[in-house]
């Protein structure tokens, strides 16, 4: 009685059964990253506890009976899965008496300022460049507006970090400015390397919201508009760009996830301490705990972004809320 109750609920309300869905293949997702994170730092050789610094024999025993390091491998997983479902990501194995829950705590605001700030940048330039470009189609602009997304996509991020911070320096220099190169005291010390963290995600915002204009172009909505006497522009805002902004809307979560993994080189380059930051210096000096906890909560939380603007989507599209 209750299990058909239930169906009877779900069927009902179609979108509540998308929605768990999605949410017990995200559980399993990150179920998955952290299994993969954990076997792959213990196929690693070496001891997780070796570092230029010494560890007293006490300090050791203590590390090894709190993570099981001493224990056999399903155990130590045992202990690494129950420490993750309570939150407790451990203590930094080269960052004396620091936990990496005050690591994400203090650093993934920074990152993930810098994130929003990137999409932003991304999203806002992708739609205007992508519209641009199939308002103009095969004209001028379009043509420079697709050589720019090519170029944008075939040099990599750190070469445009590296470029930029000279652009600034002789900018500085030209003008007997001041404008901030590298560290982070302020939001102003993140608007170049958001731009260039943003760059690829704007290329391909442009490329989609191109073609996705384009391919609405001959739909019988706009034929009607037409017909109904309504300037380009009108139908342009009220028809054509509403609707060729859905496709945009479901690559936000792989953008994300694009822009948040990209953004470990940009924290270096332009020495930002955010999240990224201590999680590429975790890796040089094999800290376990910080590359473990990082990773998993990277991805956890990449996973929940994945799962809301999919939620967002089957919202604004009631016809996703039929998908299986």
């Amino acid at each position: 009685m209750n299990h058909s109750s239930a169906q009877n609920t779900l069927k009902k309300y179609p979108l509540l059964t998308y929605i768990a869905k999605r949410l017990v293949s995200g559980l399993i997702a990150i179920w998955f990253i952290a299994t993969a994170t954990f076997f792959g730092m213990h196929m690693i050789p070496g001891d997780p506890l070796s570092s230029e610094k010494q560890v007293s024999p006490q300090i050791r025993k203590n590390l090894e009976a709190r993570y099981g390091l001493d224990k056999p491998l399903l155990t130590q997983y045992g202990i690494f899965l129950k420490n993750i479902i309570k939150g407790d990501f451990g203590i930094s194995f080269t960052q004396e008496n620091r936990k990496v829950n005050d690591i994400i705590r203090e650093h993934f605001p920074i990152s993930a300022l810098l994130g929003l700030l990137a999409l932003f940048f991304a999203s806002l330039g992708g739609i205007g460049l992508g519209a641009l470009a199939a308002f103009h189609k095969n004209q001028l602009s379009d043509h420079l507006i697709m050589i720019m997304v090519i170029l944008v996509v075939s040099v990599p991020g750190f070469v445009f970090a590296a470029l930029s911070q000279l652009g600034i320096m002789k900018v500085n220099d030209l003008l007997h400015s001041n404008f901030p190169i590298a560290g982070f005291d302020g939001i102003t010390y993140l608007i170049v390397p958001a731009i260039v963290l943003g760059l690829g995600t704007l290329a391909y915002i442009t490329r989609l919201m191109r073609s996705s204009l384009l391919d609405i172009e001959s739909a019988d909505y706009i034929r009607t508009a037409k017909a109904k006497g309504l300037s380009n522009g009108q139908i342009f805002v009220k028809h054509k760009l509403r609707n060729a902004l859905l496709p945009v809307v479901t690559v936000l979560g792989p953008a994300i996830a694009g822009i948040t993994t990209g953004g470990l080189v940009v924290e270096m380059v332009f020495a930002i301490p955010g999240l990224g930051k201590y999680f590429v210096e975790a890796v040089q000096q094999l800290d376990y705990t910080v590359i473990m906890g990082t990773t998993v909560f990277y991805g956890g939380f990449l996973v929940i972004t994945v799962i809301l603007v999919d939620i967002f989507y089957g919202w604004v599209d009631p016809r996703i809320q039929v998908v299986k």
